[in-house]
């Protein structure tokens, strides 16, 4: 077994692969979230475009793409998002490539923090970001909520 993780590569085509990948990876989801995922609108366009404006990790295992991290520079910080890893590949160590990879993009453009986002709902994930040594430094709601629906959290990349 070979995993790679690269920036997403210029010629890069399969956007329609890409869109497939995150929604296996943000699909059990479903019916745990509210509201329900942006994921469910995603087009292969709407990745391209994304893609144009932010840098693009991918993670392939044995040449198949089974991982993704967009980061858009938001001045003092990258937010990560569209932070995804194939279902099927679970705790093979994608996702922590995909975030060191992403730490050591951030160092090397002297950007000193990470954020991203997890809904309420998905406890799993915010224990895996606080294993990556993410903390919450605030909580959200979607337009027409008055509950919160989203932690953020950030992470200093010399961390």
């Amino acid at each position: 077994m070979t995993i790679a993780v690269l920036a997403l590569p210029a010629d890069f085509g399969d956007w329609e692969a890409l869109r497939r990948l995150i929604r296996r990876a943000f699909g059990p989801m479903d019916g745990v979230i509210d509201p329900p995922s942006s994921t469910h609108d995603l087009t292969g366009q709407a990745l391209a475009e994304k893609a144009a404006r932010e840098q693009v990790f991918i993670a392939r295992k044995d040449g198949e793409l089974v991982g993704c991290f967009f980061l858009d520079h938001r001045g003092d910080y990258l937010y990560g998002g569209r932070f995804a890893v194939d279902p099927a590949c679970h705790g093979q160590g994608i996702g922590r490539a995909l975030m060191e990879k992403a730490f050591a993009h951030a160092t090397a453009l002297n950007i000193p923090e990470i954020e991203l986002q997890a809904r309420i709902e998905l406890t799993d994930n915010h224990a895996i970001f606080r294993r990556f040594g993410f903390v919450e430094i605030k909580r959200t709601s979607h337009p027409g909520f008055t509950r919160p629906t989203s932690i953020t959290f950030r992470r200093r990349c010399n961390a």
